[in-house]
């Protein structure tokens, strides 16, 4: 059966459990889903597949982390998957685009409304390196209570779930629940001792849950099967399939003035204003870099429309 989308892209079809393309880990789970909506292609490759969720309202530290997590993962084999919301969701699906990878987001509504809608963009590129999946009916919203079912979905897709940042309460530390309960591997990222987003992350490491520094980390953690067919590490472009990172020609103004904005945001959250003063640029300028950089992945915007360096932006030459 296939709906055609309202947003452009593949039609949304219904795959179910007796068939091919139905995710193997996902058909070992008790009372898993009958079928599911699926945009794009599941492939018998996405086996070897890890979950890396965390936090919305991620930190810098927490973004750069699961980009470069997430990057790193697809550069080996491994198809990234994660629920498409704000923050490190976003962050570790970007990352495993960029690394020209696999990565398959789940979502808490229909196929065709995807929530956050800032993410649509992204969401048309995941269908054309992995799928955008669902077990909602097309045309379903984002609701609170959809959220459960999709995280027991995340968690049973893939051979563990690592968690970069999550508060003492959140859905995370739900998602990371039930993939022990289905005898999945629980990996975190440790993070500060003074943010309340580490505190979730320092709870599972204290209950016995892998400590998470790198890919390889990741890796070492899988069943020795899935490890070999993990391959080695490799050097992953840059944002918008640069080398290293380097700026290409921009629109907005010359590579120097896009140079001196991203000097002048430095390793900490800063508003235009900070940008502004730091470079002295008119505002205009700013602004049109600010949003051009944004695009080609060498910039983050925050909450509080504050702007960081992307953490796996590399040397600007």
């Amino acid at each position: 059966m296939r709906i055609r989308r309202e947003t452009a892209g593949a039609p949304a079809r219904r795959v179910g459990a007796d068939d091919a393309e139905y995710p193997v880990h996902l058909g070992g789970v008790a009372n898993a889903p009958e079928w599911l909506w699926v945009c794009g292609e599941l492939r018998s490759d996405d086996a070897l597949a890890v979950a890396v969720v965390g936090a919305r309202r991620a930190t810098a530290y927490g973004l750069a982390v699961a980009e470069a997590l997430g990057a790193d993962l697809a550069a080996r084999g491994v198809t990234v998957v994660s629920g498409l919301a704000r923050g490190i969701d976003t962050a570790a699906h970007r990352g495993a685009l960029r690394a020209g990878g696999r990565t398959i987001a789940v979502l808490g509504s229909g196929v065709d409304v995807i929530y956050p809608p800032e993410n649509r963009g992204l969401a048309a590129r995941i269908e054309m390196s992995g799928a955008v999946v669902s077990t909602f009916e097309p045309g379903t919203p984002a609701l609170p209570y959809h959220f459960p079912l999709r995280n027991r979905i995340i968690a049973g897709l893939g051979l563990g779930v690592v968690v970069v940042e999550a508060a003492e309460r959140s859905g995370a530390l739900i998602t990371a629940g039930l993939a022990g309960d289905l005898g999945r591997e629980v990996m975190a990222v440790p993070g500060r001792v003074d943010s309340e987003l580490s505190r979730g992350c320092h709870a599972l490491l204290r209950d016995g849950a892998a400590l998470v520094e790198g890919a390889g980390d990741v890796i070492a953690q899988l069943p020795e099967r899935w490890r070999a067919c993990a391959g080695e590490a490799s050097p992953t472009p840059g944002p918008s399939g640069t080398e290293d990172g380097v700026l290409p020609a921009l629109a907005a103004g010359p590579v120097d003035d896009a140079r001196s904005v991203i000097a002048a945001i430095g390793g900490e959250p800063s508003t235009m204003d900070d940008v502004i003063e730091r470079s002295g640029l008119a505002s205009g300028r700013v602004a049109a870099l600010l949003l051009e950089l944004e695009l080609t992945g060498h910039v983050r915007q925050m909450a509080g429309k504050r702007f960081v360096r992307a953490g796996v932006a590399g040397p600007v030459r």
